[in-house]
């Protein structure tokens, strides 16, 4: 197989997995041709200096994807929408950017007719799957190299030593060797003391947090916001139109400041195993909140009951790598058909790591205050309900009578 790899496309972050990665490829396929992608997705500054430093690790070239646009279009709304959150937990921050990292780098791959695609995924996470799920749905014949799979490294420590030995320049230390992604939407952390699920992670520490602080370290005064939805989609803050991008830094920033997002979590991974990760999510976590506050008033009882159990069905599908897939569409599809009554304003306060409701209206709302209200009312006859509960307890009647009779013939 060696011989036959002449080009390959990497995904390349400039992290400690995929700069090692270059040198070990060309290693190992015959000094082979190493074309980098580094995908934006709102990473900011983690992609400064990654073309110089691709190049001295000995890539011939390195694009650099501005796929935030789509990021939020394509994957984040379709999931806010459908209100998919996995574990009651995680917003799924890392495994919705995965596929359309990976969708690119196929149209790469064949714009530079590239012999494989590789990517740093280890053999433990979700994210191989993530990615190859999305390159067999693009490329099905492509070869995909993954190399944490096949070479002898087996720690973080071992690619320090590797990267040492080759000389590639790293940002980190053994001693702040955490595990992190980050984009757009979240920064996720694992490794080191949070591999203990015993241990209390860091807030308060310098340098933990990066999109915000801690609750403690949140400001005393609450600071309040309205958020607009039209058809499920956010698209004015305080009254501003914000484009998508601007509108997730806008609420990162605000949610940061007050604390908002954090979340701590033992997940069950696709493989198999548990792992335990903090997530930073501000922005995110406000717009859910406000998504589905909208949602209460908007969706009929039998539509708000059954989407959140698709909503389950729509978060794992989401984690587990199969975006592109018909399943998948037809969820989006039902979504999509269930938002277009969602459009209102939300008001929220935002206090030192708490999301507070601070009212919301909708033209749409289907929320009657002259049939809800304990005062006097002309549009409901309280006499109505004891028929209903009759016809509604039946059931439950026929069977204790049925009980009953039988403990009578001593049964």
């Amino acid at each position: 197989m060696a011989k036959e790899i002449k080009k390959v496309v990497l995904a390349y972050s400039g992290g400690l997995d995929t700069s090692i990665i270059i040198p070990w490829l060309k290693e190992n396929y015959n000094n082979c041709e190493v074309v980098a992608v580094a995908a934006d997705v709102g990473q900011g500054s983690e992609l400064t200096g990654l073309e110089e430093k691709a190049k001295k690790t000995g890539a011939s070239k390195l694009y650099i994807a501005d796929l935030k646009d789509s990021f939020v279009e394509d994957y984040i709304w379709p999931t806010l929408q459908a209100g998919a959150v996995y574990e009651n937990s995680y917003l799924l921050g890392t495994s919705f950017a995965r596929p359309l990292i990976a969708k690119r780098l196929v149209e790469i791959a064949k714009a530079e007719n590239a012999d494989a695609i590789c990517h740093g995924c280890t053999g433990k996470g979700n994210d191989q799957v993530r990615f190859e799920l999305a390159i067999k749905a693009f490329a099905p014949e492509m070869p995909i190299i993954a190399p944490w799979r096949i070479w002898s490294i087996k720690s973080r420590d071992e690619e320090i030593d590797y990267a040492e030995a080759h000389n590639v320049p790293l940002k980190i230390t053994r001693e702040t060797n955490y595990s992190k992604d980050k984009n757009l939407w979240h920064l996720s952390h694992e490794g080191l003391d949070l591999e203990d699920p015993a241990n209390e992670p860091q807030y308060n520490k310098p340098g933990f947090l990066e999109l915000g602080v801690s609750p403690e370290q949140a400001p005393d005064k609450p600071t309040y916001i309205t958020l607009h939805f039209e058809k499920g989609v956010p698209t004015k803050l305080d009254g501003r139109k914000l484009g998508g991008v601007e509108m997730i830094e806008e609420l990162n920033r605000l949610g940061g400041e007050n604390g908002i997002g954090l979340a701590d979590i033992v997940e069950n991974r696709l493989v198999g195993m548990k792992s335990r990760g903090v997530y930073e999510t501000p922005g995110g976590t406000i717009l859910y909140h406000a998504h589905n506050k909208l949602e209460e008033i908007c969706l009929d009882k039998a539509t708000y009951h059954y989407k959140q159990q698709v909503a389950i069905k729509f978060a794992e599908m989401v984690y587990n790598g199969e975006w592109f897939t018909p399943l998948r569409e037809a969820l989006s599809a039902f979504v999509t058909s269930t938002q277009q009554t969602v459009t209102g304003d939300v008001k929220l306060k935002l206090y030192k790591g708490n999301i507070i409701d601070a009212g919301v209206t909708s033209d749409y709302s289907l929320y009657d205050e002259e049939i809800a209200t304990f005062s006097e009312d002309e549009v409901y006859n309280q006499a109505d309900s004891a028929g209903f509960i009759n016809l509604f307890g039946l059931p439950i009647k026929v069977q204790a009578m049925k009980r009953q009779k039988l403990e009578k013939a001593g049964k």
